[in-house]
């Protein structure tokens, strides 16, 4: 069986993702593995047609595709995410038509399920046949019981090839709504109150209905607005995952984008990121900005800000993308409001953009940021945890970070509390004592309150 492993880390064969493929190959060395360092390569692929074509053609020759990636900010690198891109530019899908497909992702389980879920939709859209993933956490590996699952998962997969049988597609076809934005007259613009307004947009087509969306929200702030195009900042590459940033949050790359984050979207109160849709996320040039921010490590870079998304495309389709924008704002301690075009409707996206423009300004003056749900609060025992740990050496300015803000919040740090459980378990343990606790749980659940409410 001829397997195609498209590579995604941009560390090429030096990713802990092609540890995971090299013992695929160990374990299973009757099969013929074709490994492609797709995101490592990603300029010569762009440039140069032939590279790339070659690439289709070791596709159209195999029997299964395996993307393996590591995780980047809650999805697959930007440079895999430009290859993805390229597929659908160079109209090449009929390659991937018809074959089977897998995903192999590690990570540290922050948002794993959105890049392998963007990845089954790829597929779907592509005509593959997708057999599942496997997701493992960085160093799974090194333990036996994570080798038996992995090898069970591939022996799985090869089964599924090998018989020929069929599965289901689970995304259904992304359908566009497309019509021509003609925006009214624009009412009195906003107060601010002196807040600061950045629109960041990789919008190119200026006669679109993002460039227009954009336009309209600019002028209903009073004062300057700063709108910023990604295409026209000084970002030389996308995020290369070598770790160098988690000393002192320093960027190895010595371009002007860490000067632009910290200095124009850090001193801002309100961002507009304005993006279309391309395939099943933003743009690859998105992505890389995404990328690029984890400079500041798992730190938030936008802590207390007030985020809009202004989004061309149907967002309402892409659950997972919408996931994994709400779950970067959430974690970013952020509040959001996203804006689509879907309505499909002039007069109603007027409406809709100028009420994100008032709700914007207000919430900026109430200083407003929403309660963290599962996202954050998940995320921040997830990084707490893996700072606190393993990832302690790599990441010495998320530790310095997370000590100063009393982020190392152990539960088992609580005397208060773990006096109480030592004192009253065993008390349950009595069958009168038991009975009276259960019975009056409910008032001693909200006794807590009373102080807050009399006083209220």
């Amino acid at each position: 069986m001829k397997i195609v492993v498209l590579n995604g880390s941009p560390k090429g064969e030096e990713s802990v993702t092609m540890q995971y493929v090299a013992y695929l190959r160990k374990k299973f060395p009757s099969h013929d593995y074709q490994i492609l360092h797709v995101a490592r390569d990603i300029r010569k692929i762009e440039k140069d047609e032939i590279v790339f074509h070659k690439i289709v053609d070791e596709v159209r020759g195999c029997d299964v595709v395996l993307w393996a990636f590591p995780l980047y900010f809650l999805l697959i690198p930007a440079q895999y995410k430009r290859f993805i891109e390229l597929i659908f530019e160079r109209h090449a899908e009929a390659a991937f038509s018809g074959k089977y497909a897998a995903s192999l992702s590690t990570s540290i389980h922050f948002f794993d399920q959105t890049a392998n879920n963007y990845l089954h939709g790829i597929c779907d859209d592509l005509g593959m046949h997708f057999a599942g993933f496997y997701s493992a956490a960085m160093y799974d590996l090194l333990k036996e019981e994570e080798q038996a699952r992995l090898s069970g998962f591939a022996s799985l997969l090869f089964g599924t090839v090998q018989d020929a049988l069929p599965v289901p597609r689970e995304f259904a076809p992304v359908m566009a709504n497309a019509w021509s934005y003609k925006p009214g007259d624009s009412p009195d613009p906003v107060d601010t109150g002196g807040k600061k307004v950045v629109i960041l947009t990789d919008g190119n087509d200026l006669s679109g209905n993002l460039a227009k969306m954009t336009d309209r929200i600019m002028t209903r702030f009073s004062g300057s607005v700063e709108r910023n195009n990604l295409h026209d900042l000084d970002i030389r590459g996308g995020c290369l995952g070598c770790c160098q940033c988690g000393y002192d949050n320093t960027c190895i790359y010595t371009d002007g984008f860490r000067n632009f984050y910290l200095n124009t979207l850090g001193e801002a109160d309100i961002v507009i990121m304005a993006g279309k849709v391309h395939d099943r996320y933003l743009s690859s040039t998105w992505k890389q900005f995404f990328d690029r921010s984890f400079f500041k490590g798992h730190t938030p870079g936008l802590k207390g800000k007030q985020i809009a998304f202004v989004i061309e495309g149907p967002l309402q389709q892409l659950s997972t993308l919408r996931e994994a924008l709400a779950g970067w704002a959430d974690n970013g301690t952020c509040n959001v409001i996203f804006i689509t075009d879907e309505c499909g409707d002039s007069v109603m996206l007027d409406a809709l953009l100028d009420a994100a423009a008032t709700r914007l300004a207000r919430s900026a003056d109430a200083g407003y940021v929403p309660p963290k749900t599962f996202y954050a609060v998940g995320g921040h025992k997830i990084f707490r945890d893996s700072i606190y740990g393993s990832m302690r050496l790599a990441f010495q300015a998320d530790t310095r970070y997370y000590h100063e803000h009393g982020l190392f919040d152990f539960p088992q740090k609580d005397l208060q509390t773990r006096l109480f459980n030592t004192v009253l378990i065993p008390m349950t343990r009595i069958p009168a004592f038991r009975k009276k606790l259960f019975a009056d749980i409910k008032r001693h659940m909200v006794r807590p309150f009373r102080a807050v409410l009399d006083s209220a």
